[in-house]
């Protein structure tokens, strides 16, 4: 039996203008070119999961188009995909059903929306894949393939039971990162966030043992990897944190996560951050000023709470050595047309090394979709190949889609140019010298960065 494990990995603007204007600036290109570079690592976990006796093989698709003919060979097939390629991905697997050949579906799309990948006749797995992948393969081994698989109700998956991803099955040059997910979760709980919230809604953490076992293990095929860690919001578990960073510093890595602002509070997580290969963070920041982040969150206004300690909590992240990606949303309940210029305004007074705008997207499955449907402001219902998160696919409360969309290409026009850009980051060297050079002082008195 042979296993055909594909992702489908390339998001592009359906918005022609905006691929042709906006989508080559170099900031977009910059971090499209980091999302396209990075495997999948849903596929390589349930790699790890499939017994030895059977083949496996990991494909990637960026473009069905430049694809005729689905790749042959396979017994059966198990795609993954987001929503923006969702599309995509029911046309490849019409193409094999057409050739007999089974296809399983999962993720956050699918799990969400099981009856529409049922109607292209796939098995659609819901929720943590781990929990039934190994039942999905003994029913197709038995020939009794079930059109849904659930967890039972109210269990999840225990991270200390993640197997071995199988790293060996990718091509090394076709990436500049490679994945680990350290913990799965977020406490935050924002509307718009289509993370793995929706598939658990529990925040869980890896064995300190495993996440190191797994770099060593892509340690033998790259000698100086990149680890991005897949995680929604790594530092909740300080315990944890501080045990996987000690672990981590001896084993000659660089690495990249997703964490929030509140990690500038702890100068000693900061440090071990540092000398573990931490060089950047991407913060949700969400936005610069108070409209729009009320009501962002389902349970607490934590992120309004905090804007006041923004600028200081990023200035003394930078000044440890470890650069700050600041994420912004376009288009929040509160935007207006002045949010292109409060964006701009705020990554130049706080020297952000870089800065990553998207406008909002209403996903499936997330409280901001059913909102935004329930008013009517949806423009195109179940245009999933708009959710790019820089196609304007609703009906903003403070502008108009022309009005967000235009603005947010604007506002990258002068956030990534090139002279702003190296001025940003001469501050962000020039102050990291200053802050190591006072570090070095016996008489240090160091109260902010």
């Amino acid at each position: 039996m042979k296993l055909g494990l594909i992702a489908m990995s390339g998001v592009r603007a359906q918005n022609p203008e905006l691929n042709k204007i906006g989508l080559t600036l170099p900031g977009f290109v910059e971090r499209s070119k980091v999302i396209a570079s990075l495997p999948s690592l849903s596929l390589l976990t349930l790699a790890g999961l499939t017994p030895p006796g059977i083949e496996v093989e990991y494909l990637e698709i960026p473009d069905l188009s430049a694809t005729p003919e689905p790749p042959p060979g396979f017994d059966l097939v198990a795609i993954s995909t987001y929503s923006a390629q969702v599309q995509d991905a029911y046309r490849l697997a019409d193409a094999y059903r057409e050739k007999g050949v089974p296809v399983v579906m999962g993720g956050l799309h699918v799990s969400v929306l099981p009856k529409e990948a049922q109607s292209h006749g796939v098995a659609a797995v819901i929720g943590e894949g781990e929990m039934t992948w190994p039942t999905v393969l003994e029913d197709f081994c038995r020939g009794r393939l079930k059109a849904e698989y659930r967890p039972p109700e109210d269990q999840w998956f225990d991270l200390a039971d993640a197997p071995m991803p199988r790293f060996d099955l990718l091509e090394l040059e076709r990436y500049n990162r490679i994945t680990v997910q350290a913990v799965r979760g977020c406490p935050h709980r924002c509307d718009f966030c289509a993370s793995s919230i929706l598939l658990t809604p529990r925040y869980v953490v890896k064995p300190v043992e495993k996440v190191v076992a797994e770099i060593r293990k892509i340690r033998e095929r790259w000698d100086h990897p990149f680890i991005e860690f897949a995680d929604d919001n790594s530092f909740v578990r300080k315990d944890h944190s501080r045990a996987l960073l000690r672990a981590l510093k001896d084993e000659g890595i660089k690495w990249f996560t997703e964490t929030d602002i509140s990690v500038a509070e702890d100068d000693e997580l900061l440090e071990l951050m540092r000398e573990s290969g931490c060089r950047q963070v991407l913060i949700g920041l969400e936005s610069p000023v108070r409209e729009g982040l009320a009501k962002l969150e389902l349970r607490t206004n934590w992120k309004l709470r905090r804007l006041p300690d923004y600028e200081a909590a990023i200035r003394r992240i930078q000044s440890h050595g470890i650069t700050v990606n600041g994420c912004f949303v376009l288009g929040l309940d509160g935007h207006t047309e002045r949010i292109f210029d409060d964006v701009y305004e705020f990554v130049d007074r706080t020297g952000l090394y870089e800065a990553q705008i998207t406008v909002s997207t209403a996903f499936p499955g997330t409280p901001l979709y059913e909102r935004l449907k329930q008013q009517g402001r949806i423009l195109d219902e179940g245009a999933w190949d708009k959710c790019t998160l820089f196609d304007v696919n609703f009906m903003p409360a403070g502008m108009s889609p022309d009005e967000l969309q235009w603005g947010m290409v604007e506002l990258a026009r002068r956030l990534y140019d090139s002279e702003f850009i190296s001025e940003r980051r001469e501050r962000f060297f020039k102050g990291l010298r200053t802050y190591r050079a006072a570090s070095r002082s016996p008489k240090r008195e160091i109260h902010e960065v």
